[in-house]
């Protein structure tokens, strides 16, 4: 049984990888081992994630033998963006990033507490996006909504209480 609002799968000509290197090669620049196995690792599996946690992740990881740096990695990120491999969100003050290309137009929940977040898609919401947009006479392309709230699994667990003042 399918879900209502789970996402499809799009079909794509290349991979992120060659998609990036393209997008290099027409900017006149080159792609090193560094940001290869950046490019391979963000599009190892689906995650939202901030640089400090992708930096972790590379530190982690036992066949990394090169060290990347703080700066090499937000560079890398840009770039990634710039190419429409990447979508940025902030969220608490945090850039969040998620994979653009290949996945199709999603919105996410996003949980106040546990900083969850969950993608879906909606054909009534993209229904009302673009019919606002004719009524202003608007082209429209895409959209991002983000809803903020309480996850089940965080509604659950009763909230702390807070020491009152005795002053």
């Amino acid at each position: 049984m399918s879900q209502p609002f789970a996402l499809s799968q799009v079909d794509v000509a290349s991979t992120p990888l060659e998609r990036f290197e393209e997008f290099l090669q027409s900017r006149g620049k080159r792609i090193t081992s560094q940001k290869r196995l950046l490019v391979e690792h963000v599009f190892s599996r689906h995650e939202h994630f901030d640089a400090d946690e992708l930096l972790d992740e590379l530190r982690q990881r036992s066949e990394t033998r090169q060290r990347i740096s703080r700066p090499t990695i937000y560079r890398v990120l840009s770039e990634l963006l710039d190419a429409g491999l990447l979508r940025t969100m902030e969220l608490r003050g945090r850039s969040i990033y998620e994979h653009d290309y290949g996945y199709p137009q999603h919105d996410h929940l996003h949980c106040q507490r546990c900083d969850r977040l969950v993608e879906f898609h909606s054909e009534e919401l993209n229904r009302i996006c673009q019919q606002v947009a004719d009524e202003h006479r608007f082209r429209h392309r895409s959209h991002r909504l983000i809803v903020h709230g309480i996850c089940p699994d965080c509604a659950e667990q009763p909230r702390r209480k807070r020491p009152v003042d005795l002053v």
